[in-house]
């Protein structure tokens, strides 16, 4: 057999790559009103955002030890590798830690220190690694390398979510009061940070766009495109990747899901670039 690879929903897969690797995914959580709802699994509405009090959990130690355990069987004995979203952004890592403890030296976890896609793109290359006969450590340090290399910068129309969940520094809290201000945002070390501000939402864009071509250094690189309810916006960002990029080994464009739309709140776009990734072979663009 060979490693089994494992993530969280909050990588934003789209489920042709996860059957593709035979990557095991374990849900977050929507919270509103009584209802515990998982990413994924559960059918949830976009009315979800707008209910007050609805809140997300990350994925809990009973649903991370569930899929370990079969995923451990089915390993036959080589081992699993958990790719986790960033510590500093979700308890998912800390709840699989502790599921691990069940399964001494058999699970290792990574954290990713990020999220979305690129949490995502870590998880390929665990998969990848995996799939060409890869041991648990070789395995590990491929999805700790494509996560070390990765670059992901966001543009959202409203701080207000983000500020209410406390994703962003105080810097950003009271930066995002000014009026018209727009800002990219890029996640450094596991956290939300400031990258640019702009008068402008395409403006923004554009500048999201420029920093995620200036961080591939000019190598053959996998494009990753999220968004929060804004299709179009997305289609125009890849079209502008794409054009600029040298090489483009894949790309991969996808929704946010409920649970990261519920901190960006709609309207939000992402960018994801990966140098070096293996191409995602047999997938294509936006499929789902």
């Amino acid at each position: 057999m060979t490693v089994v690879v494992v993530t969280d929903s909050s990588s934003r897969l789209p489920a042709p790559i996860r059957e593709l690797y035979d990557i095991r995914q374990v849900p977050l959580h929507v919270l509103t009103g009584d209802d515990d709802l998982s990413e994924g699994v559960d059918e949830i509405g976009t009315d979800v955002y707008d209910r007050p009090g609805t809140t997300t959990s990350g994925a809990t130690p009973a649903d991370l030890a569930s899929v370990f355990e079969s995923a451990v069987a089915d390993s036959d004995g080589d081992g699993v590798v958990a790719v986790s979203m960033s510590r500093k952004l979700s308890g998912t890592w800390s709840s699989a830690r502790l599921a691990a403890e069940k399964f001494p030296g058999r699970v290792r976890v990574v954290d990713s220190r990020s999220v979305g896609l690129a949490v995502g793109f870590a998880t390929v290359a665990a998969a990848q690694a995996a799939r060409a006969g890869g041991e648990i450590d070789r395995v590990y340090e491929a999805a700790i390398r494509a996560a070390s290399t990765s670059e992901t910068l966001v543009c959202v129309a409203d701080l207000g979510r983000l500020r209410a969940s406390g994703r962003i520094g105080a810097a950003t809290r009271l930066f995002g009061t000014a009026l018209s201000i727009k800002p990219v945002l890029r996640v450094v070390d596991g956290g939300l940070v400031l990258a640019e501000r702009q008068r402008t939402f395409s403006k923004a864009i554009a500048s999201m766009v420029s920093a995620a071509v200036a961080a591939t250094d000019r190598q053959p690189t996998t494009v990753g495109v999220v968004h929060a309810d804004a299709a179009d916006t997305a289609a125009e960002v890849t079209e502008m990747l794409t054009d600029r990029l040298r090489v483009v080994t894949s790309t991969v464009v996808t929704d946010l899901g409920p649970v990261l739309t519920a901190h960006t709140g709609r309207g939000a776009v992402g960018v994801v670039v990966c140098p070096g990734l293996d191409p995602i072979e047999g997938y294509a663009v936006g499929a789902d």
